[in-house]
């Protein structure tokens, strides 16, 4: 069963149409009793990275994920989600998850760009990582976000996008998988990433 995380930051419809077009096994939870028994986990979100922090501190499920991210079962941040599983954010100076070790950052005033990043996009990738099965270089994704996550180990970056600097699009760290983009929103290669997600098993290695 694949749990979708719902922590109040953000309308989750986009991705459940996604998953259930992939007739996906999966359920919406809103408490932590249901983590451990997930074979895999998908942590969507927009909004602001402390008032979501703050919502999973309260409701316990922060250290939840925590434990099941240790599991070495497939774990899947997308949006938000890609951002609060590092370390830290810039955004309100916020504690995250520390899933991955790294903080979020805002992109530069001074691109003469509008922020936030919204729109369709290439991405690049950084290697042949089997969650890009099926899904040619420099496909295009959708991006809504001010901030993108910054992994402190270049190795983690498995994508790459550009906006007026070169950010880190997509992430792994072991098990965890993370998705600035909304792969929900993406059309054809956004599924296919998403079904190419589904099908990981347990104990995911770099």
């Amino acid at each position: 069963m694949t749990l979708v995380i719902d922590y109040n930051a953000g309308n989750l419809r986009s991705v459940e149409n996604a998953l259930g077009f992939l007739d996906a096994d999966y359920e919406v939870v809103r408490t932590p009793e249901a983590i451990p028994g997930a074979d895999r986990i998908i942590f969507p979100g927009v909004g602001e990275a402390a008032s979501a922090m703050s919502g999973l501190r309260k409701s316990g499920m922060d250290k939840a994920l925590v434990e099941f991210a240790a599991s070495g079962r497939p774990f899947l941040g997308i949006c938000l989600g890609s951002q609060i599983i590092l370390d830290a954010s810039g955004e309100s100076d916020t504690r995250c998850l520390g899933l991955v070790a790294g903080s979020a950052r805002e992109f530069p005033g001074d691109m003469g760009l509008k922020v936030p990043h919204m729109g369709w996009n290439n991405i690049s990738m950084t290697g042949n990582d089997p969650v890009f099965n099926g899904i040619p270089d420099d496909a295009d994704f959708y991006f809504v976000h001010s901030y993108y996550p910054g992994p402190e180990d270049p190795s983690c970056t498995i994508a790459t996008c550009r906006y007026g600097i070169s950010f880190t699009a997509a992430l792994k760290k072991d098990n965890i998988y993370a998705f600035q983009f909304h792969p929900e929103k993406s059309g054809p290669y956004g599924l296919r990433l998403l079904a190419n997600f589904l099908s990981l098993k347990g104990d995911i290695t770099c």
